[in-house]
């Protein structure tokens, strides 16, 4: 009689945990979901950058082959301007 004893204790205790799981899944659920919904809200803001970006650069490529001019092109220190010449 222990043995059966012992194993409706086992199965109450078990009984009481998945009866707390299921009580606590809804929240984990809706939780997730608006966590969701804000990651596929700043994905959306990442994509727009991104294509402002894309635009920009398809910009840049149009104006041509332009050789650099100014002091950002001139200014080099020593260690870039080797670099460049082992280019």
């Amino acid at each position: 009689m222990e043995i059966v004893g012992g194993f409706m204790v086992m199965m109450s205790i078990l009984g009481f945990f998945l009866a707390v799981i299921w009580l606590i899944m809804p929240f984990v659920v809706f939780a997730t979901k608006g966590k969701l919904d804000r990651t596929l809200e700043v994905l959306d803001g990442l994509d727009k950058r991104l294509a402002g970006i894309e635009t920009q650069l398809a910009a840049l490529r149009q104006m041509g082959d332009k050789p650099a001019t100014g002091p950002a092109a001139t200014d080099l220190p020593p260690e870039e301007e080797q670099q460049q010449s082992l280019l």
